[in-house]
């Protein structure tokens, strides 16, 4: 057997940390919340619904009466009245129905808007670990399918739900007063409604779950074979990945099947459910006309009415189907927006006088037997640089996310002093050697860090690192679209993008998490300039990527296997001959020594 190498996309245990998914109870209370800002705006419309719905009941009455017109043997002209009144019933009701039902499609797009702020603010505030515990493919399938699912409900099934909903309960009533046994016919059919129903509930909630979360593992997957190709390919570990991708997309197709399978049985019983209720109308119908108590139009009028119903009853019934889905859906977003505080990223603290950061007894491990920070402590001083050394696996970009506020320490505190923050606010800002340009105009890009800057600071912040002469030449300066389908920025560019961002932002503390590291030899000592000018006059926190880096630092502090094994500055640590020292020797050894 084929030993598979660590640190392979997708080699992992299928399991996975998954986002939690809320209960059925904490989904509706999530749900009311999100409604109460909106009460009035639910109130009339379905207000506006009700009356809709109740001119539309005017209908069958006045057909029964066109029927006992003509069954009477009547003039023409009897018939005016009727046919003047149905017309006016029709259009009240448009009139009325489309008001309604703009009001309860403008309430649900309301709330799935709040839905989605709520969603995208939590996640964003998630530590970093977290969210890969769980995988890219969990977080893409709720951000995705299951707002698209619930947003389908919010535009089609809701408003069409509420309306189906009191078309029965108005109806029905409305049999009652015709004559209270054409309702008990009527109600004959609602055992078997009713245990549809029941039937279908109880298998969608499961299978609707399982198909959400076997979407989410396929897309994970997908994500993993098709970011890691390369080394996929150069493993030789193709037809594993392809098996994997199989294997998950034949569950994602299995759960679908089964999902068609439950409606089609669904309709066939609603089907059943339909025939009892209309005959054993009709067939009370007969009984009361020919007995006198009733006349020949009102028991149409009732059979009109019963099969006024099959509509809204079956809209109601299949809408389930939807309900579930987006029910489904709602309980993995509402997982998201739940999550407890204590989840979340915390404030920074108030550190000891002097001090900017303060890492106080800190570990964090990634799961069981996976601490890679064993009980750090570290001061940065105001306006200190501090460059974190080690080989690679030491710990030193853990320490660096857990100073940024991305992930929080599983044991020990990190303490950032509440010092005044830049314009944009934060007070710590991470930059690492994973850049994302964003879609867009070169100065929207830019903006994203300080949206009311004006384009002078924009080209203030440029020219702080060494970016303006290229960002100027671009075909239309600041206005040049980068990012996705716009002009390319190489790896250099994109960071000096990035670190002119850190400029605008004006944090009082700078994480830099090897922000070199992607230009290669050529654009090194560039970036470098860069970064040196957008970290002057902050404190910072610099993971060094090339011991250059470390020389320029105030102080160096070296991590090993994820502690702090040496602190001090560059001389005295090459003096030290200890563990930096050994690392300077191997990485100049091929270089001449930098001057000092």
């Amino acid at each position: 057997m084929t030993s598979t190498p660590s640190g392979i996309p997708g080699t992992a245990d299928d399991s996975a940390e998954l986002l939690p998914i809320a209960s059925g109870a904490r989904t509706r209370a999530a749900l009311r919340t999100l409604i109460r800002p909106d009460r009035g705006r639910a109130l009339l419309g379905l207000g506006v619904l009700v009356g809709a719905t109740a001119v539309g009941l005017l209908v069958q009455p006045l057909l029964g009466r066109i029927v006992d017109i003509v069954a009477d043997g009547r003039p023409a002209d009897a018939l005016t009245l009727p046919v003047v009144l149905l017309l006016a019933v029709a259009v009240v009701q448009g009139v009325t129905t489309t008001l309604g039902l703009t009001q309860v499609a403008r309430l649900g797009e309301t709330v799935l808007a709040r839905l989605r702020e709520q969603f995208v603010e939590r996640a964003l505030q998630l530590p970093a670990d977290r969210l890969e515990r769980a995988g890219a493919g969990d977080l893409t399938a709720r951000v995705t399918g299951d707002v698209a699912r619930v947003a389908e409900a919010v535009r089609s099934a809701l408003p069409e739900m509420a309306r189906s909903v009191l078309a029965i309960v108005l109806t029905l009533g409305a049999m009652a007063l015709l004559d209270v046994r054409f309702l008990l016919a009527a109600l004959l059919a609602v055992p078997v409604q009713a245990l549809t129903a029941r039937w279908y509930v109880r298998r969608a909630v499961t299978v609707y779950a399982d198909q959400r979360v076997a979407n989410g593992a396929q897309q994970q997957q997908l994500l993993e074979t098709i970011g890691g190709a390369v080394t996929v390919r150069g493993h030789r570990l193709e037809e594993q990945h392809t098996e994997k991708s199989a294997r998950r997309s034949r569950k994602a197709v299995e759960l679908t099947m089964r999902s068609v399978h439950l409606v089609l049985g669904f309709y066939a019983r609603l089907h059943i459910a339909e025939y009892i209720g209309l005959a054993a109308v009709l067939v009370t119908g007969f009984f009361l006309v020919r007995d006198g108590s009733v006349s020949i139009g009102t028991a149409t009028a009732a059979a009109l009415y019963f099969h006024s119903l099959f509509g809204p009853v079956n809209a109601a019934l299949v809408l389930l189907d939807d309900a579930q889905s987006a029910a489904a859906g709602l309980a993995r977003l509402v997982g998201v927006t739940d999550i407890e505080e204590s989840a979340v990223q915390l404030p920074h603290q108030r550190t000891e006088a002097g001090a900017a950061v303060t890492v106080d007894a800190v570990s964090h491990a990634y799961g069981p037997g996976r601490t890679v920070l064993h009980e750090v402590s570290l001061t940065l001083r105001a306006g200190e640089h501090v460059a974190l050394v080690g080989t690679s696996g030491a710990g030193k970009s853990t320490l660096a996310r857990l100073v940024a506020g991305v992930q929080q320490p599983t044991g020990g505190t990190v303490s950032v002093a509440q010092s005044a923050p830049g314009p944009a606010g934060p007070s710590v800002v991470l930059v690492t050697q994973e850049v994302h340009v964003f879609t867009g105009t070169l100065a929207e890009d830019l903006r994203l860090a300080r949206p009311d800057a004006t384009d002078a600071d924009l080209r203030t912040a440029l020219a702080t690192v060494h970016a303006l002469e290229w960002a100027e030449a671009l075909p239309e300066g600041l206005a040049t679209v980068v990012g996705e389908g716009g002009h390319r920025l190489d790896p250099a560019r994109a960071q000096q993008l990035a670190l002119a961002r850190l400029v605008l932002a004006d944090p009082p503390v700078a994480v830099l998490d090897e922000a070199t590291a992607e230009a290669g030899s050529a654009g090194a000592r560039t970036l470098e300039r860069s970064a040196e000018a957008a970290l002057a006059g902050r404190t910072a926190l610099v993971v060094a990527h090339r011991l250059t880096q470390a020389v320029a630092a105030d102080r160096i502090v070296v991590l090993e296997a994820g502690r702090v094994v040496e602190s001090g500055t560059h001389d005295e640590l090459r003096t030290a001959d200890g563990p930096y020292a050994t690392l300077w020797r191997a990485w100049s050894g091929s270089r001449a020594a930098p001057h000092l």
